[in-house]
């Protein structure tokens, strides 16, 4: 695994031991972020599921301007710091050991504001589609951010959840990347489309 494109290109990057992690392949990373940028302008981003912190990290390279990381996993942890030390991007890196239900409404008392989220959830779980709605509930999306969730490919996730329209959807052998764009409705939109 590497930074495929940006200030880090190149660059290698650890996987986490063992098998409980399941890290972004480079082909998939690369479809992700031909579809969502593919460079940035600033912003900041949420790696709510880090794993080995792949995907904030490329942001990172790519011109987004800040990132959080976040994930359960004491490894991972370990890992998202070694991989940002080797990227040189620590400075523009919050990371925390944290349930992800906790994390969101941690951010929310600090009023962050995220352009781009990556949901990368265990497949088994399945939370993507909650996880949007407390992100929503919490005021953590700016308008028009961009939420990516990597999931299952047998499992599909509803066309809208809340706010947070589909705007594509691909599969790459067993994993699916669903995008959401964020396109908060107006009291006056909600009223005139019922």
């Amino acid at each position: 695994m590497r930074v495929i494109s940006g200030t880090a290109k190149g660059r290698p990057l650890k996987a986490v031991p063992g098998t409980g992690t399941r890290p972004t392949t480079d082909k998939v990373k690369e479809a992700i972020f031909s579809m969502i940028g593919p460079y940035f302008s600033g912003g900041w981003v949420l790696d709510l599921f880090a794993g080995t912190g792949g995907l904030g990290i490329e942001a990172l390279s790519r011109g987004m301007e800040r990132a959080i990381f976040v994930d359960m996993d004491r490894k991972s942890i370990e890992v998202v710091n070694d991989n940002l030390r080797g990227t040189n991007l620590t400075e523009r890196a919050e990371v925390y050991r944290n349930d992800a239900g906790r994390a969101v409404k941690a951010l929310a008392k600090r009023k962050a504001c995220f352009e781009l989220v990556f949901l990368d959830p265990p497949y088994r779980l399945r939370t993507a589609s909650e996880i949007m709605m407390s992100l929503q509930e919490l005021s953590l999306l700016n308008d028009l951010a961009t939420i990516v969730v990597e999931h299952d490919a047998e499992h599909q996730y509803e066309d809208r959840v809340g706010d947070c329209v589909c705007t594509k959807r691909t599969e790459y052998g067993e994993s699916a990347i669903t995008i959401y764009r964020y396109e908060r409705r107006t009291d006056n939109e909600e009223s005139t489309s019922v």
